[in-house]
């Protein structure tokens, strides 16, 4: 199956996913990085690991349909089968939904529904809760919404920072995404026999 990661910054998650996919030699192909920042880390990253990158900005376009299209044709030309975002920072729209129905991966970094949005570590550590955690979820046209797939919690400790959360969190998801998306995609492959 030939999997697209999206992202918008650092990389570590899409790191994490290039290397259990190398490892486990299986069914699933990183073919291609999307990245809506072209200054962003993880085209570094993409460029290391010999995965071809792809980066433009909705600003190129004239609205966000137009935007998607341009990306929609990329994974069309590239034969993608499943997208999974991996810290994308955009929501996706109708365009990509619906040719993606079902076939789109979120990773959020809070125990969903709490915490949804941007700064799902952060809320999860002002509000001061004794534990948050990971979601692993389908996209659907809500923030944060779609059908969940996996979570693991993580406790926050006495004199816990916001950056040893970060840090726990980022532990978690590296571990767990892997897995997941090659869960998700043994499912995909028995599903269409």
């Amino acid at each position: 199956m030939k999997i697209a990661v999206f992202a918008s910054g650092n990389g570590s998650n899409f790191e994490a996913i290039a290397n259990q996919i190398r490892a486990e030699n299986n069914e699933a192909e990183l073919v291609l990085l999307f990245c809506d920042r072209k200054q962003a880390f993880v085209i570094e990253r993409s460029r290391q690991l010999g995965i071809p990158s792809y980066s433009f900005s909705p600003a190129d376009f004239t609205s966000k349909t137009e935007y998607e299209e341009a990306i929609l044709a990329l994974l069309q030309e590239n034969q993608i089968e499943l997208i999974v975002l991996a810290g994308y920072m955009r929501l996706i729209g109708t365009t990509l939904l619906m040719a993606y129905q079902q076939k789109i991966l979120n990773i959020h970094p809070a125990l969903l529904p709490d915490f949804p949005g941007l700064h799902g570590i952060r809320d999860a550590f002002e509000a001061q809760v004794s534990q948050t955690g990971v979601t692993i979820h389908l996209v659907d046209d809500g923030v944060d919404t779609g059908p969940i797939i996996a979570q693991e919690a993580v406790s926050l400790e006495v004199g816990e920072t916001l950056e040893s959360l970060e840090r726990k969190i980022h532990q978690v998801e590296h571990r767990l995404y892997p897995i997941v998306i090659q869960q998700f995609i043994e499912e995909l492959e028995m599903s269409k026999n």
